[in-house]
């Protein structure tokens, strides 16, 4: 343990072996001036350099990173796609590709859960219908992400779904917070100190906090290997990278049944509906299968728009 070091906003440690995020290591105080902590890094030789969620180093400020002194490079990552088509830039920066192993074979072997993709398609509500039809596209997409059925939705799946820990994860910060409040659930946003997240983070993996709502913290960097369950109920767009991110939340190896379930609610005959095609590409590929439901297959009680046979 003494050989080894973190190098974070709380501690400053350089040992034989470090450990640092791409935001320690690319800070700076504006756009303007040098990185704070890059230079220390850059003045030692590195035997090798382990780029974790190496997608993100084609990004213009993680870039910097790839210039350290090292031997060696191993970049490591889940999701090798990226939405600006940057990709192969990963490989000029770190090397070539040595191995790609398809989600399904390591759920074959045994070393990631086996997961149940459905997508449940939430009517809008009738008094959403009109400010719907008439707004913009961008508004269009937010409306519809933000369809208030999705909360009883939630409420079905997580009746479907008892005695296993869950997520339920969104974009809009709002939105999350408003489905915790009506589940009574906590609630973790960017905004969350690392000292109430540590705290949550303990009660949800000790069994205290059996649902958790999350905005898009969840997407990376979150440690929660008993999750079996997540309810996804607003995503950036089109984006088939954070759609797999989410997935991978709920696919540590699980006891028993060794058995995930990731759910994506999506407001029917909406753009909403279309973009939820693109997201889904990337795991289609790996080999997953999204089973299709409209709201009124999920047992248990039904929003309104459903009972009016709207």
């Amino acid at each position: 343990p003494d050989q080894v070091g973190e190098y974070s906003g709380a501690s400053k440690e350089v040992r034989p072996v470090t450990v640092a995020t791409y935001q320690i290591m690319t800070y700076r105080e504006s756009a303007a001036a040098d990185f704070l902590h890059l230079e220390l890094f850059d003045r030692r030789n590195w035997g090798l350099i382990v780029y974790d969620e190496v997608h993100l180093l084609p990004a213009p400020v993680f870039q910097v990173t790839a210039g350290l002194q090292a031997r060696r490079r191993l970049g490591l990552t889940a999701t090798l796609v990226r939405e600006d088509g940057r990709e192969d830039d990963v490989f000029a920066l770190i090397g070539p590709k040595k191995a790609d192993v398809p989600w399904k074979e390591l759920e074959t072997q045994g070393w990631i859960a086996e997961a149940a993709c459905t997508e449940v398609r939430v009517p809008m509500p009738e008094e959403l219908r009109m400010p719907y039809a008439v707004a913009e596209a961008r508004d269009k997409f937010r409306i519809a992400s933000e369809n208030p059925d999705k909360v009883e939705m939630v409420r079905r799946i997580l009746a479907l779904h008892p005695d296993e820990p869950a997520l339920v994860i969104g974009m809009y910060v709002q939105q999350i917070r408003g489905i915790a409040q009506e589940l009574d659930v906590p609630v973790l946003t960017g905004s969350t100190s690392q000292k109430k997240r540590d705290r949550i983070y303990s009660d949800f993996r000790d069994g205290r906090v059996p649902v958790l709502a999350v905005s898009k913290v969840a997407n990376f960097a979150v440690d929660l290997p008993d999750a079996a369950v997540a309810i996804q109920v607003s995503g950036t767009f089109g984006s088939r990278q954070e759609e797999a991110q989410r997935l991978g939340r709920i696919l540590r190896p699980k006891t028993g049944s060794n058995q995930a379930h990731f759910y994506t609610l999506v407001s029917r005959d909406t753009v909403e509906q279309e973009f939820a095609l693109k997201r889904q590409l990337f795991l289609a590929e790996q080999g997953y299968e999204y089973r299709i439901l409209d709201a009124s297959e999920v047992a248990g009680p039904m929003p309104a728009a459903e009972r009016t046979g709207a």
